[in-house]
């Protein structure tokens, strides 16, 4: 007898169906599983095994032959044992329910639980648009799997209790999942601005990139805030839409960074890699090619402390995506695109020793020493970095201040403003900020006066832009008339968004 259960395969962020096909038969009792399956998948035979024999079951006498449909697509992962296990048992006859509507996924421990599994959202999300109308998942996953709409979730604690599902003697109650709200009561608060002392300037230039999405570079001596800035960035970004939402937790579900207690990812994603990051683990990569860092940071933060110390390979691969949005990561079976639409913070100190330009402090370093430590940023890394800020040092009076600064949720009301300004100009668009914004936009949107022409001229010779740099300038003028609520970019909008230039000569 044959039985076909479906389940799914992950590639890249996306869920593809797979028919578990499952044939017993006379023979030397033999258990062979085809279709392209890995390590995980073949060891699922000895899980099955021991599974169907703890769960009360004998285990069928014979050749049982199992294939994971399409076989031209790699099988990873041990989310194959509970379809398996199943189509065992229909063959067998101990079940024999029609399960051609239904998806089912789950790990199995020898004693016959279902384990969690990584990706069932992005695998319950196919199922849905498939139009299958049922999902047989494991317990700990129902809440994510309940993320998805247009399709029944069944969450399953055993191989037993699914059977006795399957057979009428004690049906699982479809599973209606918890209600989860994103607002600024459900966002943590252990990070704000207002617990920052002094760097007003900073702040603005924070403000200013998170309206508009551009990337900044904080430099400054040890010991100044670069990091808390950097880490108190997330809290006066707009909060995550829903779908954004669940496309953030689609890529954690799969990495397995998805905690139990959080099925949806509601606050925006901040990751601070160690310089000592391999090119793989920033990019993503891989026989079966996973996530990256500048992915798990998609609709977040990705920041760079000590940004001269990363290797120039690893620096140098972020210019693709951050001109993009995405990553793409060839293989010999194929190639995979990862969505990377992140914010950059880079955090560097001014010199090897930090203190260049200290007021009280000394530089101990030689100019070769300076020039050869800030030239491990390359050029065209440094073009795309709308903002550059330096980060002095606070001086006590303000450090001992007990007033509190301003809030991130005033800031944030700004910034969604702002957002909301944008997101009115580009509905006919690619773009969604002012930073995503094409040649022939800028040039639509982007008009000077006469006033603002002579200076952007001026700024042209002065500081030797590029014709990205320029591009890049007209793009932070906009975001800050944003800001401010004007329809048209005025001087001093420009003046500001070249102050944000590096202070260096390009």
């Amino acid at each position: 007898m044959l039985a076909k259960i479906l389940s799914c395969a992950t590639i890249g962020l996306d869920g593809v169906i797979v028919e578990v096909e499952v044939d017993t038969g006379p023979g030397k009792p033999q258990f062979i599983v085809v279709g392209l399956p890995d390590t995980a998948v073949q060891e699922s035979r000895e899980r099955v095994r021991t599974a169907i024999r703890h769960s009360g079951i004998r285990f069928p006498i014979g050749r049982v032959t199992v294939n994971l449909a399409p076989a031209d697509i790699r099988k990873a992962g041990p989310a194959y044992d509970l379809p398996i296990a199943l189509g065992v048992l229909q063959t067998f006859g101990t079940i024999d329910d029609d399960l051609s509507d239904a998806l089912v996924v789950g790990e199995l421990s020898l004693d016959g639980g279902v384990r969690p599994t990584n990706g069932i959202l992005p695998m319950v999300s196919v199922a849905a648009r498939e139009g299958l109308k049922r999902a047989f998942v494991p317990w700990d996953n129902a809440d994510e799997a309940a993320l998805v709409e247009g399709i029944e979730i069944y969450p399953v604690e055993s191989l037993a209790a699914l059977v006795r599902h399957l057979s009428g003697q004690a049906p699982i109650p479809p599973y209606a999942g918890k209600p989860i709200e994103i607002n600024e009561q459900t966002i943590s608060a252990a990070m704000d601005f207002k617990h920052v002392r002094g760097q007003e300037q900073v702040k603005r230039g924070l403000e200013v990139a998170a309206a508009g999405n551009h990337n900044v570079l904080l430099s400054g001596p040890p010991g100044t805030g670069k990091t808390l800035l950097a880490r108190s960035l997330p809290t006066i970004l707009p909060l995550l839409t829903r779908p954004e939402a669940i496309e953030v937790t689609k890529i954690y579900s799969i990495s397995g960074l998805l905690p139990p207690a959080q099925p949806l990812v509601i606050e925006r994603p901040f990751r601070s890699p160690h310089h000592t990051i391999s090119y793989a683990g920033l990019v993503g990569g891989g026989s079966f090619p996973r996530p990256g860092e500048i992915t798990l940071a998609h609709r977040g933060v990705l920041f760079l402390d000590e940004l001269p110390e990363f290797g120039s390979q690893a620096l140098e691969i972020l210019r693709q995506p951050l001109e993009d949005r995405v990553v793409t990561i060839s293989r010999a079976s194929g190639a995979i695109t990862f969505p990377a639409n992140f914010l950059l913070v880079g955090a560097m100190n001014p010199c090897p020793c930090g203190y260049l330009g200290h007021p009280t402090r000394e530089c101990t370093c030689s100019p070769m020493q300076i020039t050869r430590y800030q030239k491990r940023i390359s050029g065209p890394l440094m073009d795309r970095i709308d903002i550059h800020l330096e980060v002095p040092q606070v001086d006590y009076d303000k450090l001992s201040d007990d007033r509190a600064g301003e809030p991130s949720a005033t800031i944030r009301e700004r910034v969604e403003a702002a957002r909301e300004r944008q997101i009115a100009r580009f509905k006919d668009s690619r773009a969604l900020t002012n930073s995503d914004m094409s040649a022939r936009e800028v040039q639509r949107y982007c008009r000077l006066d006469q006033a603002s022409d002579a200076l952007m001229r001026a700024a042209m010779q002065r500081l030797q832009l590029s014709a990205r740099s320029y591009h890049r300038v007209l793009k932070l003028a906009r975001t800050i008339a944003d800001l401010a609520g004007s329809a048209d970019i005025e001087s001093h909008h420009l003046a500001e968004a070249l102050q944000y230039r590096p202070k260096i000569v390009e």
